[in-house]
């Protein structure tokens, strides 16, 4: 395996949702992009099929890459900060599945889907390098369409923003697309990181993807990180 490597994404959209506790009628999105939505897109890029019978083979592929994510925040045209806003939307389904596993013709719910408005997320993507090179030439060239957590959420710009490389010429990379000088140390934005269990401060988040096609429950399994706030001083005004 070579050397490793890394790629940057700049994840920009109007409208992003990041499900990760999500269950029947109310699905709810994490307040950063998770380890299963960021391989999703990647997945979809590469052609994964989920519902081919190697899947899960496929996706363990991509298990070696350490999947960071940095909150870049908007500014309005005053260079203010727009803050994060979580969008309800409302919807009725007609023709559910039952706990039975039937589907039911003649049944409505109602079900209410949570989206992220004003967000946008860099995304450092660290692995081996022949994994990061394949994904970097299946995001220029998708397979299959890509989108942010679901198909409502289009990205808004290239996904890729620098890479692959290493991490600092990355991270700059990723900082000069979103507007800032490139120098911005990461402690100035809050940013979550994956860690080992044993770690003060662990969190242990049910997101990493196992097998999309498999039944709910079997489809992810756990990893841990650690989240942190930016450092007082703010980032410069892009």
């Amino acid at each position: 395996m070579s050397a490793d490597a890394c790629l940057a994404l700049l994840i920009d959209s109007p409208l992003q949702s990041w499900g990760h506790a999500s269950r029947f009628e109310r699905r709810t999105t994490a307040l950063h992009p998770t380890r299963s939505g960021v391989l999703g897109l990647v997945a979809a890029a590469l052609g994964i099929d989920k519902h081919g019978p190697d899947e899960a083979a496929q996706l363990a592929h991509l298990a070696p890459l350490r999947v960071s994510t940095y909150t870049l925040p908007r500014h309005d045209s005053r260079g203010r900060e727009l803050p994060i806003v979580r969008l309800e939307d409302y919807h009725t389904v007609t023709g559910i599945r039952r706990a039975s596993g039937k589907v039911d013709d003649d049944a409505t719910v109602q079900t209410y889907r949570h989206y992220l408005l004003d967000a946008r997320f860099g995304v450092l993507l660290d692995g081996p390098g022949e994994i990061v090179r394949e994904i970097a030439a299946a995001l220029a060239d998708p397979r299959w369409g890509v989108w942010l957590g679901r198909k409502s959420c289009l990205p808004a710009a290239p996904l890729i923003a620098a890479g692959p490389a290493d991490r600092a010429a990355c991270w700059s990379g990723l900082l000069q697309r979103a507007g800032y000088t490139g120098t911005e140390p990461e402690e100035e934005f809050a940013r979550v990181l994956e860690t080992s269990a044993d770690t003060p401060g662990a969190e242990r988040l049910d997101d990493t993807p196992v097998a999309y096609g498999h039944p709910l429950g079997e489809r992810h399994a756990p990893r841990w990180v650690r989240s942190f706030p930016r450092a007082a001083a703010k980032p410069s005004s892009p």
